[in-house]
């Protein structure tokens, strides 16, 4: 439970942010902008939630993937472009798996045999899958690079591949993901 100090001390900060003409996001709400009619303006959090699972070495693609999803109208998140200076990046990691529509996993040879964060959140959105109803779709793999599919991923989802003609792999990726939303309701 959050304190009313602790609220107080948030509206301060977000009113000081807005004061120099910062945009403030809250993640999962939305966006506060200073705005010289209102004085603030909301604008809600719209778009299928995607989370993005990644190694360190697939960086770059990963961020040009993040855009992709954006400019096709979905909430990717990632964490060096969502978590916070100090934040419990485990905990927070695991807040925007539980709370996404859809995790996609970038396999590549570099996160083929690695160990660390990417297993730990293949782990842990294959646990977050097992409340989502059998039909619909929640991970979806997608191979930046030629390499091997783990076995557990590659005998239940079928993947996207990224490499070769990267525009059809993405466009592939996101009407999957819109029919997906479209058949949920």
């Amino acid at each position: 439970m959050i304190s009313s100090a602790e609220v107080a001390e948030l509206a301060q900060a977000v009113a000081r942010d807005l004061g120099n003409g910062r945009a403030v996001e809250i993640e999962g709400l939305g966006v506060f902008y200073a705005d010289r009619v209102h004085g603030v303006r909301f604008e809600a959090a719209a778009g299928p939630r995607v989370f993005i699972a990644y190694v360190k070495e697939d960086s770059v693609a990963a961020e040009r993937l993040f855009d992709d999803l954006a400019a096709a109208g979905f909430r990717p998140w990632m964490d060096i472009r969502k978590l916070l200076p100090g934040q419990n990046w485990p905990r927070a990691i695991e807040r925007a798996i539980e709370s996404s529509d859809f995790f996609v996993a970038c396999f590549s040879e570099n996160s083929a045999g690695k160990r660390g964060g990417f297993q730990a959140e293949i782990r842990y959105a294959l646990d977050c899958a097992r409340r989502v109803p059998l039909e619909d779709i929640f991970i979806v793999p997608v191979r930046l690079t030629e390499c091997r599919v783990p076995r557990r991923i590659q005998g239940e989802y079928q993947w996207v591949d990224l490499f070769g003609d990267r525009r059809a792999g993405v466009a592939e990726l996101v009407r999957a993901l819109r029919a997906e939303m479209i058949r949920r309701g």
